[in-house]
């Protein structure tokens, strides 16, 4: 008796709900914001131990949760606004650092 070949294929997308994303309609993904969290973490560590300046990285962070959490709920928009506040924030936050380093390293070798 001959085995007859039989195909098996499972639909991973749930009848009757929309697509994840916005752009998935027309065939190609929706671009990603970007959230900037692994800057923002190495922004709030250098803040912190080496240019001894408070808490100015703890804003970046919290504004790239934010934009994570959004880009996770599907608002690309509300993402997109809390991710370029985080990138500003995490631009001066770096800037500062390499001021305080570079004060410190001037006045430490600049000995008259």
């Amino acid at each position: 008796m001959a085995c007859k070949e039989q195909s098996v294929s499972i639909d991973l997308q749930p009848q009757g709900l929309p697509p994840p994303y916005p752009g998935a309609q027309q065939g190609f993904p929706a671009e990603q914001p970007r959230d900037f969290v692994l800057w923002s973490i190495f922004n709030v560590l250098l803040c912190q131990k080496l240019a001894c300046l408070g808490c100015l990285g703890f804003p970046a962070l919290i504004f790239s949760i934010k934009a994570r959490d959004r880009k996770v709920l599907g608002d690309l928009e509300g993402a997109r606004s809390y991710g370029t506040t985080a990138k500003v924030l995490n631009i001066i936050g770096s800037l500062l650092v390499v001021v305080a380093i570079a004060a410190v390293l001037f006045v430490y070798f600049w000995r008259p």
